[in-house]
């Protein structure tokens, strides 16, 4: 059976995108190819780094990837899945040909504000919130 092609995109690719591309990896990877890329590519979120650590994923060797550099090689996704914050969505990328197009709206680490360990609870909150996510929908859907 041929794996589905998933892509998860947010806008610097530094932490919401990359850690539901690791999760699905983690869960599904030997029924998805996976990957994960933004609209303007930034640096890993360092905090993400960590949080991922803390569930035995390691990321942090993972890059920042443009999802103009995706286009431009013709790759083609049978889902688009943007993890944009509601506030940012209309900047969210679109991926022109993808079979499925998702939104799920997750808060953007990089906005964060308070104490280092303030961060880092809202941060594992929110993966543990993709997790939960691409767990139902591994189970309802694709």
């Amino acid at each position: 059976m041929e794996k589905k092609k998933v892509l998860f995109v947010c806008i610097h690719n530094s932490a919401r995108s990359q850690m539901a591309e690791a999760f699905l990896k983690s869960l599904a990877g030997d029924r998805y190819e996976v990957q994960s890329a933004g609209l303007e590519p930034g640096v890993l979120n360092p905090l993400v780094i960590e949080v991922m650590a803390e569930v035995g994923i390691d990321i942090a060797n993972e890059k920042s990837k443009s999802v103009f550099d995706l286009y431009k090689k013709g790759e083609q996704f049978d889902y688009v899945i943007t993890v944009c914050d509601e506030a940012s969505a209309e900047r969210c990328p679109v991926f022109a040909g993808a079979s499925n197009t998702i939104h799920w709206s997750f808060t953007d680490p990089s906005r964060l504000e308070g104490s280092p360990e303030d961060k880092m609870k809202m941060v594992r909150r929110i993966r543990d919130r993709i997790k939960s996510r691409i767990e139902e929908w591994l189970k309802t859907g694709p």
